[in-house]
């Protein structure tokens, strides 16, 4: 099965043209030849107004898995998540606590990511920080496990049980 994608890069710095983003360039690696198919991505400002128009699109287009980069910090301009958490149906704190777990094992800061996640519609939606190593480490801890609950959300799984031991 594969599913589609759709980044949205959240900088005031990088929409402006002030410098350049690095991080889709590490998604877009991150996925080549993966059953994850780029449909989309879009460089926009940290605004709440400019966020909340990109995800409401991509959900309303049922793109499969969202991420989004930048936004996440704890500066007045850092909104990400209140805007995905106003549009979420069903947050997963759970994988918020495991992304910053596991990047906490390569930096302290990450103690401060406010990221979260969660299902939107159809749609899957994970934030993560504006750095590309990050971006890139979160990115390889999502791909072993983001599947099964895409294929959840789809509908392509009847019996998690029966999923989860045929790996």
């Amino acid at each position: 099965m594969s599913f589609s994608v759709g980044v949205i890069i959240m900088s005031d710095r990088a929409a402006s043209g002030e410098r350049e983003d690095g991080c889709l360039p590490v998604i877009e690696e991150a996925i080549k030849g993966t059953d994850f198919n780029l449909e989309q991505s879009l460089l926009i400002s940290d605004s709440p107004e400019a966020i909340r128009d990109a995800l409401g699109d991509y959900i309303a287009r049922g793109i499969s898995l969202i991420l989004t980069s930048g936004g996440t910090g704890c500066t007045s301009r850092d909104n990400t998540p209140e805007v995905t958490l106003s549009l979420l149906d069903k947050p997963t704190p759970g994988l918020d606590e495991a992304i910053r777990a596991f990047s906490r094992e390569k930096s302290p800061y990450a103690s401060f990511s406010r990221a979260v996640s969660g299902v939107a519609g159809k749609s899957y939606i994970i934030n993560m920080p504006g750095s590309p190593k990050a971006v890139g480490e979160i990115i390889q801890f999502l791909l072993p496990i983001i599947a099964h609950p895409l294929k959840l959300i789809a509908g392509a799984i009847t019996d998690c049980q029966q999923d989860l031991t045929d790996k």
